[in-house]
């Protein structure tokens, strides 16, 4: 298999878990259940979610959309994104949601942040309290962009990358864990390896940004590593829903997509349709989970059809971005 085609798996694969987890985003678990069953596919967004409600199935959301604003922005900068044209794109984007009358918007974090560079704030020092999980979501291009070793460039890239809207500790965690694991898996490393490798890096990335507190993000994603083990699907649902956390927090959403990833090391599909029965921040979790898994698989592991479902309901071609990206990390 080729980091290509490890590449697309995880770009598609956040696509197709976010799809999957559009029209349950937002609701408790038991909603979830109680409208779908066991989710199977993707499905439209339902009348009850207030967010996805009249969408088509197969529809992602702000998670692919911003991550591929990202990967287009590492393109534009051959490697590293100019946070002013970051904020540039991210605005233009929620102008654009707003004005097809979308209620699916920017997270707070990243709200906050744009607020402050509209207001004459310098883009790069904006993201003094920015802790959701956000930045973990829409980091994968990096990872593609960026070999795993060493950790700390690669950890310094992700810090810089969020310094616009995530400038803090949790954050950094967050995103560097879900990084490293893109970067390995595009190296070749299996779930077991790439995993390990992004533990570590969650340890180092909570060196990276402005301290906020909360939970040591990867103390906290071993114990939900730990706690999963050798259950059943839905034991993993009830442990993650109940105990990890599904909101937008870094250190509920970030754990939560490693352990569902843990339950589908070889089948990203599976990992984006765990996560998307979750509910909560379901698109996010999916999304996380699916990219991981993908980048340790491959696109040849997502079903065919599902890809296809994905790149025409949202007009999405991200081969071209990934040889941008590959090259740029060829040259690192």
């Amino acid at each position: 298999m080729t980091a290509r085609d490890r590449a697309l798996g995880a770009l598609y694969g956040l696509a197709v878990g976010d799809a999957l987890g559009m029209p349950t985003q937002a609701l408790p678990r038991s909603v979830v259940a109680q409208l779908f069953g066991v989710l199977d596919g993707f499905r439209a967004g339902p009348a009850e979610n207030e967010l996805s409600a009249g969408l088509p199935a197969g529809r992602t959301t702000d998670d692919t959309d911003q991550a591929v604003i990202v990967a287009e922005c590492l393109v534009a900068g051959r490697g590293r994104v100019d946070p002013d044209l970051l904020a540039r794109r991210l605005l233009g984007w929620q102008d654009r949601m707003q004005a097809a009358g979308s209620a699916d918007l920017l997270g707070p974090s990243t709200l906050r942040a744009l607020h402050l560079v509209a207001a004459g704030a310098p883009a790069g020092t904006t993201g003094r309290w920015g802790d959701t999980d956000g930045a973990a979501m829409r980091v994968a291009p990096l990872g593609v962009a960026t070999p795993p070793e060493p950790l700390d460039r690669l950890c310094a890239a992700v810090a810089d990358l969020d310094r616009l809207t995530h400038d803090t500790t949790v954050a950094n965690a967050g995103a560097c864990a879900v990084a490293a694991v893109v970067s390995a898996g595009v190296a070749g490393a299996g779930w077991d390896e790439a995993a390990g490798l992004g533990l570590r890096a969650a340890a180092a990335g909570s060196r990276l940004g402005s301290y906020v507190p909360g939970a040591d993000v990867a103390r906290r994603t071993r114990w939900a590593l730990d706690l999963v083990c050798d259950t059943d699907d839905d034991t993993l649902l009830d442990l993650v829903d109940g105990l990890v956390g599904t909101g937008v927090a870094t250190q509920e959403a970030v754990p939560a997509a490693f352990a569902i990833a843990s339950r589908a090391t070889t089948d990203p599909w599976r990992a984006g349709l765990l996560g998307a029965r979750l509910g909560g921040d379901s698109d996010t979790i999916a999304a996380m989970a699916a990219a991981m898994v993908g980048a340790c698989t491959g696109l040849c592991a997502l079903p065919a059809a599902a890809v296809q479902q994905v790149r025409r309901v949202n007009g999405l071609d991200l081969e071209p971005l990934v040889d941008d990206l590959l090259r740029i990390r060829a040259a690192r």
